[in-house]
């Protein structure tokens, strides 16, 4: 897998591993192995740990993905062994509700998380993800002479900003203090906290996380501190809580502004105190645990409308770490596509696609809402769909909205005045954009000026037109008929 210094998100794009998946329920271990190499996973099965023991003698793998209940041995058995060699993977167990407290003992074990059947593909997907990111970070942190904090594995770009957050995760992560991580939606909250944790002296211990958008207020308070057998509706079994998988190791708290007033009051007491009871327990419980939580709203704001404790934005912003957004770090556009790039070809098993002058110079322009994860999504697409090797302003230009660029950008120009001899290949020149030249002029009018004196230049002739514009007939016949443009009209916009 790649070494190279990327900000990323879960929903984008997951690393490619090497994945052992070991479950004696042939059904269940096909259906995992095709849903894997749906992802782009190079994965291999086995039917016992006895039989995955003797191939791990002499095959590496990412990750190793074990059922629990498995004759012969079980899957903590399993790990137990594993525990007891170098193998150099990161492991993920699959149980059954029932017996969820295994879990537990799993991760302690060295487990990086757990699946609770049945659970879906976005589960999987997601807990694979951080999985072999966390693998991939540890593993430049072993580097023989490397710091994982100076090399920075999840931090792609040398502006400033980006300078001086490397250095923060540096201050930060060998700490036990609590970590508010905040910035907008796409700007790679969750990958930082998982670099904080993996930098971290707890890096060998679990970084167990918890998406609080997605649960209700009942389901969250399980979720964080569990409940035990008939403590409501439902509760057929008792549940371990994400503080205590996450005991001498570290929890994640995806979106902390989503959990509901009620709930926070017993969160800031597990700050306070390091300790709760379970849901239907008087029981007092208690961790040594580190709290990472992310945010991409402005939680003092937020505590001064009533939306938010203000004494838990207190208790969670003890050392805060803010993300900038994409707009602010243009000059990291280049390497950042570069790297996805790479990672689209190696998924898609092709060449690696470049970005032609006028792509990039488009790029940079951008005021990218969706961050790096926007940046990361258009790059896999435009590998799937570009025909060439070559990157056009032309491909990406039809999926970025005109009125989110800001001024400077270069698009293609033609010379005002210009020869009929001259040569079509050598009629595009270079026009920068300021307010100075475009008024009050959308880049959807700069665009369709230039087609308009384009067209007029060449007596109407497409074909002309759109190669010294630097794109398809087809594409030139899309944007005609999109500014209303008849064969009789002299200009765009006119009807026959």
């Amino acid at each position: 897998m790649s070494s190279a210094q990327v900000i990323s998100s879960d929903a984008g794009a997951m690393l490619s591993g090497r994945i052992m998946v070991v479950d004696d329920n042939s059904a269940a271990r096909e259906s995992l192995l095709d849903v894997l190499r749906a992802l782009g996973h190079h994965v291999v099965g086995h039917p016992s740990a006895i039989v995955a023991l003797e191939q791990l003698e002499s095959v590496s793998y990412d990750l190793i993905i074990t059922d629990l209940q498995m004759p012969g041995m079980t899957g903590i058995e399993f790990i137990r062994r594993l525990a007891r060699r170098p193998h150099g993977a990161q492991i993920i167990m699959i149980t059954a509700h029932a017996t969820v407290h295994t879990a537990v003992e799993a991760m302690r074990l060295g487990a990086f998380d757990y699946l609770e059947k049945p659970f879906n593909i976005e589960q999987l997907e997601r807990v694979v993800g951080a999985a072999l990111e966390r693998g991939r970070l540890l593993d430049k942190a072993e580097l023989p002479g490397s710091s994982a904090t100076d090399s920075s594995p999840s931090l792609i770009g040398n502006s400033g900003v980006m300078q001086a957050l490397r250095k923060r995760v540096q201050q930060v992560a060998r700490t036990n203090e609590t970590v508010l991580i905040t910035g907008e939606s796409g700007t790679g909250k969750e990958m930082v906290a998982r670099m904080v944790h993996a930098c971290s002296d707890r890096a060998g211990t679990p970084l167990v996380s918890l998406n609080c958008p997605v649960l209700s207020a009942q389901l969250m308070e399980s979720e964080l501190f569990g409940h035990e057998k008939g403590a409501f509706t439902g509760a057929d079994s008792a549940r371990t809580g994400r503080f205590e998988l996450a005991h001498k190791g570290t929890i994640l708290l995806d979106e902390i502004s989503e959990i509901e007033l009620p709930l926070q009051a017993k969160l800031l007491r597990v700050l306070q105190e390091r300790s709760f009871e379970r849901v239907g327990s008087s029981k007092t419980i208690s961790v040594d645990t580190r709290v990472l939580a992310t945010s991409n709203r402005h939680l003092r704001e937020e505590a001064s409308k009533g939306r938010f404790r203000e004494d838990l934005y207190f208790r969670l912003n003890v050392v805060p770490l803010t993300l900038p957004p994409l707009r602010e770090r243009a000059e990291d556009v280049a390497e950042l596509a570069r790297f996805f790039l790479e990672r689209a070809a190696a998924r898609l098993q092709r060449e690696t696609c470049t970005l032609d002058s006028h792509a990039l110079a488009l790029l940079q322009a951008y005021r990218w809402p969706g961050n790096v994860r926007e940046l990361e999504n258009l790059m896999t697409r435009a590998s799937v769909l570009s025909l060439e090797s070559i990157i056009t302003a032309d491909l990406l230009r039809d999926w970025l909205p005109a009125e989110l660029f800001e001024s400077g950008i270069a698009i293609p120009m033609l010379p005002a005045s210009m020869p009929n001899s001259t040569p079509v290949a050598n009629l595009e020149r270079t026009l920068t954009v300021t307010p100075a030249t475009t008024g009050n002029l959308s880049m959807q009018d700069m665009e369709r000026q230039l087609i308009e004196s384009t067209l007029e230049r060449f007596n109407g002739h497409r074909a002309k037109t759109a190669t010294a514009l630097g794109i398809g007939v087809r594409t030139l016949s899309g944007k005609l008929k999109l500014y209303g443009y008849s064969p009789r009209a002299k200009s765009l916009g006119k009807t026959a």
